[in-house]
């Protein structure tokens, strides 16, 4: 983490939400959404509204697509530096998801000018730029708002052929499904909040946030993936099912097999579980079905509000060890964690 010299203030006191848990409840959002006009058929236009997906894809010509994304949400650290960080990887996260190359960004920043230290500001956007340099994205701009509540993302322009686009609609009975990084960042970032977490704990998760799916992205293409998709605030549960309903596929997923940060279990126990993570539950309610081992706790944490979470990647059955081979070799901890069944379509299965 960075020491900025603006550690006096904690920035996760400034916001009743923090992070990818601060988005509006999917429910509420599908209500929303609904409400819209049907927008003018483009045949160009790949990926659109229509299932839930992580990006937009736009064909340009027979050979290039644009990928499009945005993606801002209030501090999920105290560090400044850290939030930029995290904020800048989540954002670039969704056009890694589509298979593509992240190649622009613009900053998107609200911020209480005349009560917060500048330094605060300046560090977010240094945590920000230094993420895109690792990630090989040009900054070209952004817009900014004088708000009482700090909020930070970045809208991102990528790269993809029209041929090779990942979508989280095409997954296949046989698949298996790989994910990419542990799930329990928002009850972690919950208990931060509250002063539960030591500063190794601090650390970790952060880490956890901060690593992009950039080499995840690179591994899957050259693979044989049928489906993907970035698992962030709606949960685990939240996108698999999205992934399901888009794929007309019934998924089982074998709780055991998710990889969990540590101490996940005990700090829900605690009662340190956030807002979001229990109205994704709710949503998913109607869609999936628990084994009867699995406490309440157990199911809040598969629907937890993940920030900056892993890639959930439908694979071949014939081709996953190998994939996940690359990964670990790679430095990447994936995990198969269920498969694509002809059971229900738009179901999950909970094992």
């Amino acid at each position: 983490m960075n020491n900025s010299d603006s550690q006096s203030v904690k920035l996760t006191t400034l916001t009743t939400k923090g992070g990818c848990g601060c988005k509006i409840g999917p429910a509420d959002l599908s209500e929303v959404l609904r409400a819209l006009p049907p927008s003018p058929y483009d045949p160009n236009l790949l990926v659109g509204l229509d299932t839930s997906d992580d990006a937009g894809v736009y064909k340009l010509n027979d050979e290039l697509a644009i990928v499009q994304t945005l993606d801002f949400f209030t501090p999920i650290v105290d560090d400044p530096y850290d939030f930029g960080q995290i904020a800048a990887t989540n954002a670039i996260s969704d056009v890694y998801a589509m298979g593509g190359k992240p190649i622009t960004a613009l900053n998107i920043v609200a911020f209480p000018i005349a009560n917060l230290e500048k330094s605060i500001l300046s560090a977010i956007l240094r945590g920000a730029g230094d993420k895109l340099i690792e990630a090989g994205v040009t900054l070209v701009g952004g817009h900014s708002i004088d708000d009482q509540e700090p909020k930070f993302g970045l809208a991102v322009t990528g790269t993809v052929h029209p041929d090779k686009i990942r979508t989280n609609a095409g997954a296949q009975i046989g698949d298996k499904l790989v994910l990419t990084k542990p799930i329990g960042v928002g009850i972690y970032t919950t208990s931060l909040k509250n002063g539960l977490l030591s500063n190794e704990e601090i650390q970790h998760v952060t880490s956890v946030m901060t690593t992009l799916n950039k080499t995840a992205s690179e591994v899957m293409y050259a693979y044989d993936v049928h489906a993907a998709t970035d698992v962030t605030g709606f949960g685990l549960l939240g996108h698999a099912t999205e992934m399901a309903k888009a794929s007309n596929v019934c998924i089982t997923i074998v709780a055991d097999r998710v990889p969990i940060l540590p101490r996940t279990k005990e700090l829900a126990e605690a009662g340190k579980i956030p807002g979001g993570t229990k109205n994704n539950f709710a949503h998913v309610a109607d869609d999936v079905t628990y084994s009867e081992h699995l406490d309440q706790i157990d199911r809040y944490i598969l629907c937890d509000a993940v920030t900056s979470g892993g890639l959930l990647i439908s694979i071949s059955g014939e081709q996953v060890e190998n994939m996940v081979a690359e990964l670990k070799e790679k430095g990447i901890d994936a995990s198969v964690i269920g498969e694509v069944t002809d059971g229900p379509q738009g179901k999950i299965i909970v094992e």
